[in-house]
């Protein structure tokens, strides 16, 4: 089985969510620039966890996004589901043609691992995974580069930069 991109990034940008929701909103630049993900895919993510009520916006200064709920109310399979991807071990995706339009004679083992796997993830919060030494510790480092690098280039300078050369041409 293969977890698509989408579904792997929908649940790294929601762990970096919950990592930092207790500072306030968090900004989908700020988990881009961490996560490597791009700022438009993770528009396109938060416009399907927003209306499925996994993320609420805040708008204005100081604004970005939010946990819509708890993290220990929000399971990685709910976070999945968000963003249309399936869990799904089988050939043809559940359906009934994987063998010349037959079943095939896996097939029942592909879908009760796809079941067994949808049950494990369903049993996962967000909350489960904040808590862990080991996640703690890579989102600690993360943050720490990101904090070396606005150090480097504050966005004043990167401001009068950039106007100062657009007013030179």
């Amino acid at each position: 089985m293969k977890l698509s991109t989408k579904g792997r990034y929908a649940v790294t940008a929601m762990l970096d969510l919950a990592l930092h929701d207790h500072k306030g909103p968090v900004t989908l630049a700020d988990i881009s620039n961490c996560q490597g993900i791009s700022l438009s895919y993770l528009e396109q993510l938060f416009a399907r966890l927003r209306k499925e009520g996994l993320v609420e916006g805040v708008r204005g200064p100081g604004g970005g996004y939010r946990l819509g709920r708890p993290a220990n109310q929000i399971t990685i399979a709910q976070i999945i589901d968000a963003v249309d991807e399936k869990i799904d071990a089988t050939r043809c995706q559940g359906g009934p043609g994987c063998h010349g339009g037959e079943k095939c004679l896996t097939h029942q083992l592909w879908a009760d691992l796809s079941d067994q796997l949808y049950k494990f993830l369903d049993d996962l919060t967000l909350a489960n995974f904040v808590s862990r030494p080991e996640v703690r510790q890579v989102s600690q480092r993360q943050d720490t580069i990101a904090n070396r690098i606005a150090t480097m280039f504050p966005p004043r300078v990167i401001n009068s930069t950039v106007r100062a050369s657009s007013t030179a041409h």
